[in-house]
């Protein structure tokens, strides 16, 4: 992706009657910084320097459209693999323990979740973070949009990162987010004790071809699994999860009621009636799974 960033941008200074000198001035780098650019050599063009170049050249947001696939050239391959295979994924069902999940999360949010890195060298890395995970979201509002499943830990909810306004705006977004036909939400509470996923991030891709594949991630790691034994054995561990959990409509009474500071007023249901409802779940998920108010989910695909 450097390498086409770097063609475009060659030819759009070429068509401008441009040389690498004077874009440089135009852009305020030195031209050799434009050299290593057309070449894809040396550090990755900024966010900044991508909507200058934009800019200058008149390329109606090409290079900037371009940028966050140069971005991601800097992720280890694993990384970049996950995020492959989850702009092709048909369904994406992720477990969050301790943030909202990146598709969900508002820009104020995602910029102070990204804001913790201790690593974070500058207010322009921050942004060029921001910016990427911003476009990822992108996938949900096109025509081939996946179906998302995103159980939370009562923790995300309960956590105000960056302050009560910051959380209090991404609420409402769990709240909206989980209006749309194609996303899903449900809150698994305190109170279901351990479980196999606790420490990290869980989510199992389903690809168009019906196979799958799980990605687990900590604070500082990550693992992408592609043998199918292990998938098998995490896409279980999804689905108990998934059944252990608020069903969607308590899941989003629970939502408003953190939102609104009055945690004792959750709707929480006992023990037994969770039991029951998740009983009642697994036994639709062979015909359709129900969503809150009463709406079907596709047949899941079949499974190799």
């Amino acid at each position: 992706m450097a390498a086409l960033f770097g063609a475009r941008v060659r030819r759009l200074r070429t068509a401008a009657g441009l040389t690498q000198a004077e874009l440089g001035r135009r852009t305020h780098v030195v031209s050799t910084r434009i050299t290593q650019i057309e070449r894809a050599s040396g550090a990755k063009p900024t966010l900044e320097l991508a909507r200058a170049l934009d800019a200058v050249l008149g390329a109606d947001h090409l290079l900037v459209d371009l940028w966050p696939y140069v971005y991601r050239e800097a992720f280890p391959d694993w990384s970049r693999k996950f995020m492959a295979h989850a702009e092709r994924a048909v369904t994406i069902q992720q477990y969050a323990a301790h943030v909202v999940p990146g598709l969900l999360q508002t820009e104020d949010y995602a910029r102070a979740v990204l804001g913790l890195d201790a690593l974070l060298d500058s207010d322009e890395r921050l942004e060029e973070r921001v910016t990427a995970r911003m476009g990822r979201q992108e996938r949900l509002r096109l025509p081939d949009r996946p179906e998302l499943w995103a159980i939370l830990d009562e923790a995300v909810l309960r956590r105000p990162i960056g302050g009560s306004v910051v959380m209090r705006e991404q609420l409402e977004r769990l709240l909206d987010a989980a209006e749309q036909r194609h996303i899903t939400v449900q809150v698994l509470p305190f109170d279901q004790g351990g479980h196999p996923a606790m420490g990290g991030s869980l989510t199992v891709l389903t690809l168009p071809d019906g196979s799958e594949m799980a990605y687990t991630e900590g604070s500082d790691y990550g693992q992408l699994i592609e043998e199918t034994t292990e998938v098998d054995r995490y896409r279980v561990i999804y689905d108990r999860l998934r059944a252990a959990a608020l069903p969607p409509l308590m899941s989003l009474d629970m939502i408003r009621s953190v939102m609104e500071g009055n945690h004792r007023g959750a709707k929480v249901p006992s023990r037994s009636e969770r039991r029951r409802l998740a009983q009642e779940q697994l036994q639709q998920s062979g015909r359709g799974r129900l969503r809150g108010g009463g709406r079907r989910l596709p047949r899941p695909r079949p499974r190799p």
